[in-house]
């Protein structure tokens, strides 16, 4: 937003967990929001992503490299059209090991090779339940960028769903990484602020894009 009366700085939330306002600049959010509407389209494109209790999530949910469903990783959509799933850019890979570079500092990203992207998308009144990111079979930090409308983003911690945790105000373009002894933390998305992305984006609704290191 323009003319902040307190700007925006960065923050570690918890240690391991940074988030850095405003990374991604106005174009770079266009180009991603561009590819993201090309990874949504079928076959193996924008999903509704059904529970094993038979419920279903509010969030709708591609994938990129493999495919996540409750709980673990395929090949292929395996709870929808059964195509085999797109593939994890070389570009989306660079932008991960960067982001984490930026939040955490040199040497951060290791040797870790990003190779899975969950990339969901809030409508008004959609949520997310706090959970942890734990299918995969690396430790590498996650990364999460945020496109479109303000969300409210919660992180608590390592052991339990409930308090403590800390509510922050994540807006388009901005970077949100954990990693570290915050890797395995809950989190979710309490709640979205519907019509709060930057107009000249074009997105009506919130994108967040994960990006993690599967170790399969």
């Amino acid at each position: 937003m323009e003319a902040e009366l307190f700007p925006r700085t960065r923050g570690e939330i918890a240690p391991g967990a940074v988030h850095v306002p405003d990374w991604l600049d106005a174009r770079e959010q266009r180009e991603l929001l561009a590819a993201c509407r090309e990874w949504a389209r079928p076959p193996a494109g924008l999903r509704t992503v059904r529970t094993p209790g038979g419920g279903t999530m509010t969030a709708r949910q591609v994938c990129l490299g493999r495919h996540w469903y409750p709980y673990g990783y395929a090949p292929t959509v395996v709870d929808g059209d059964g195509a085999p799933v797109k593939p994890f850019p070389a570009w989306l890979g660079e932008l991960g090991r960067r982001a984490v570079t930026d939040a955490l500092g040199a040497g951060s990203a290791g040797g870790a090779a990003y190779d899975i992207a969950l990339i969901n998308f809030y409508d008004a009144g959609a949520r997310m339940g706090m959970h942890r990111d734990s299918d995969e079979k690396a430790d590498a930090p996650v990364v999460s960028l945020s496109l479109g409308d303000v969300c409210v983003f919660r992180f608590g911690n390592t052991r339990t769903r409930t308090r403590p945790w800390t509510d922050v105000e994540l807006r388009s373009g901005d970077l949100f990484v954990f990693g570290g002894p915050s890797r395995f933390a809950y989190h979710g998305v309490p709640r979205v602020h519907a019509g709060t992305a930057p107009p000249e984006l074009g997105l009506t609704g919130r994108l967040s894009i994960t990006l993690r290191v599967s170790g399969l």
